[in-house]
């Protein structure tokens, strides 16, 4: 028996995807998680990542209740019958992810959170984080920069050591107890995605090893880069 196996015999996997995008930077209508890339919508290539995965966690997707309608007509169309819970995003995306981990009360589980606009993430990349936060607490998927970074201040910019500066992806996984008391607090502008809320409450942060290919769509060109990826696959 593999060691995921092992750990999924002992806990829940769940993973909440986050779906809040409306659009606006992309310059299109139908807001990005919705696009089509190879003949999917960009979210349901990012659901079958973790529905395929040997985590097989439970999938909650989040997403504005003006567009359940809308979802459901595209898994009608689709053929789309993925198992997974619908609940309504919030007013930012600390919001959403709580509205997400109400529906959980599995107090032995593990949770993941991933960007609904991150259709490349690997079944490897996935496996690992849940892996390493069922043994250690949580996992946050992360790759080095390969460019060049300096720091602005007011008219002053300094250049930082590159070795030591991060991207930070998603999944970003914890164990149940880590994340839900940490979505007890009160809402910060500080909180730039789910690491920054688990560590302000004083948890210390792992990161483990991303993929460069692990890409967010966000803007239109992201798209074309998105369909290279799926014929390289």
């Amino acid at each position: 028996m593999s060691q995921i196996s092992t750990l999924k015999s002992q806990v829940s996997n769940y993973v909440i995807i986050v779906a809040g995008g409306s659009g606006t930077r992309m310059g299109t209508v139908v807001p990005k998680q919705f696009l089509t890339i190879n003949g999917l919508p960009v979210l349901m290539h990012t659901v079958l990542a973790f529905h395929t995965s040997e985590s097989r966690p439970n999938i909650i997707l989040v997403l504005p209740s003006s567009y359940h309608d809308y979802w459901y007509q595209l898994c009608e169309t689709h053929k789309f019958v993925v198992p997974h819970q619908l609940v309504s995003g919030g007013e930012t995306r600390f919001h959403s992810v709580k509205n997400g981990l109400d529906l959980i009360d599995d107090e032995n589980s593990v949770i993941a959170v991933q960007d609904a606009v991150r259709p490349f993430t690997s079944t490897r990349v996935i496996d690992k984080s849940y892996t390493h936060a069922a043994e250690h607490g949580n996992a946050v998927v992360a790759v080095k920069s390969r460019d060049s970074i300096r720091q602005q201040k007011a008219d002053t910019s300094t250049a930082l050591n590159r070795d030591e500066i991060y991207l930070v992806q998603t999944p970003q996984t914890f164990q149940f107890a880590q994340i839900k008391s940490a979505y007890h607090q009160a809402y910060e502008n500080r909180f730039t995605d789910d690491a920054s809320v688990v560590e302000a409450t004083g948890v210390k942060i792992n990161l483990i090893e991303g993929d460069y290919r692990n890409i967010k769509i966000t803007f239109p060109e992201d798209i074309a880069i998105a369909e290279l990826l799926l014929k390289e696959q």
